[in-house]
């Protein structure tokens, strides 16, 4: 019999090792053996299925929320995404794909709620996603020196800090470029530290792919949420997670998935975009291209619901939306735009909500 070792498991299933080890500890993989201080696993083992397939969360369990502040972030959407589309309770659909991620509000939402057998999510932003998985699978040290950076930045002046933050600011793109995966736990702190200390919280890089945004002014900024950021990695045990385009997602997806995509939104004026949070844009071509991946993925029979900006805001004979999505239902909902360089520009707006049932 051939067998692999928990780390090819986790690689093969999109779990954590941890999670991996913990499953042949309690019999759940069949002929999984210890062999000095590690598993191994038959090679033709299967992921095991939580029996309890799906269920709905007593109110005593926690409740986590995102761990990063993001442009887009779909927090004021969330009541209408959960209101108006959560199609978990007919036991049906049991899985859940994300592949737009961001900030993970209607993520962290659903996992709050319910167990499901299988959970995908995905961004194209490779620093967001091993922050993600460093949360997932090193949730320890991660804590440890997040604990320090808060220590060390809280005790400073104003003048100190800013000195304080353009060092980390600067390691961050140093070990961004560099590629090196065994500081990949390293670059998560930092990424969650800049997220907390930066301007509005903004993830923002320039042509060359460094992250440009400056320190924002915060008095006590809260650097290392111990508790949330240890009910997050508890509940991505069971998450693969992967960096890539959306329609990697394509087989994972079928008719027993709802699918959520928030792709970066399209701008409803000429200076509104953040969508250089990477450095790839995306434009009106490939909205048009998300729209067909959609109609496939509809064919399979998963369930899906779309966001985006309406440009009916400003343009009020603006029908982009309403053309590439004319088989599907618009739902346009009040929402506040939270994050922009000019206060003034903040304010109530319309997105939409576009699904297929």
């Amino acid at each position: 019999m051939e067998y692999m070792s928990a780390r090819e498991a986790a690689d093969k299933w999109g779990i954590s090792q941890r999670r991996v080890a913990v499953l042949c500890s309690e019999n759940r993989i069949n002929n999984a053996t210890m062999v000095g201080n590690m598993w191994i696993i038959p090679a033709s083992a299967e992921k095991p299925i939580d029996a309890r397939s799906i269920r709905y969360n007593k109110k005593e369990e926690k409740t986590i929320k995102p761990f990063l502040k993001w442009a887009g972030g779909k927090g004021q959407l969330l009541r209408d995404i959960e209101k108006y589309y959560y199609p978990f309770e007919n036991g049906i659909v049991t899985k859940y794909a994300e592949p737009f991620l961001g900030g993970g509000a209607v993520l962290f939402d659903i996992l709050s709620k319910y167990e499901l057998e299988e959970v995908y999510i995905s961004d194209i932003n490779p620093e967001l996603v091993n922050t993600y998985r460093m949360i997932r699978d090193d949730i320890d040290e991660l804590v440890t020196i997040l604990k320090v950076m808060q220590d060390e930045f809280i005790e400073r002046d104003k003048d100190e800090r800013k000195i304080y933050y353009m060092t980390k600011r600067e390691l961050f793109n140093e070990l961004k470029i560099s590629g090196d995966e065994t500081v990949n736990i390293e670059k998560a702190a930092l990424m969650i530290f800049l997220n907390k200390t930066c301007f509005n919280g903004l993830f923002r890089v320039n042509k060359k792919g460094l992250f440009n945004v400056p320190m924002g002014a915060y008095k006590n900024p809260m650097i290392c949420d111990e508790e949330n950021l240890r009910a997050v990695s508890e509940k991505l045990q069971n998450v693969r997670i992967e960096c890539g385009d959306y329609r990697e997602a394509a087989n994972f997806i079928d008719e027993k998935t709802f699918v959520y995509f928030d792709p970066p939104y399209r701008p409803i004026t000429n200076t509104a975009s953040f969508t250089a949070y990477t450095e790839n844009l995306f434009n009106d071509d490939k909205q048009i291209e998300l729209a067909k991946f959609v109609n496939d993925m509809n064919k399979k029979g998963a369930k899906i619901v779309v966001s985006n900006s309406d440009p009916k805001n400003s343009d009020g004979e603006d029908e982009f939306f309403d053309d590439i999505y004319s088989s599907y239902k618009i739902k346009r909902v009040e929402a506040t735009r939270m994050i922009n360089c000019n206060g003034e520009a903040r304010g109530k707006i319309k997105e939409l909500l576009i699904s297929n049932f």
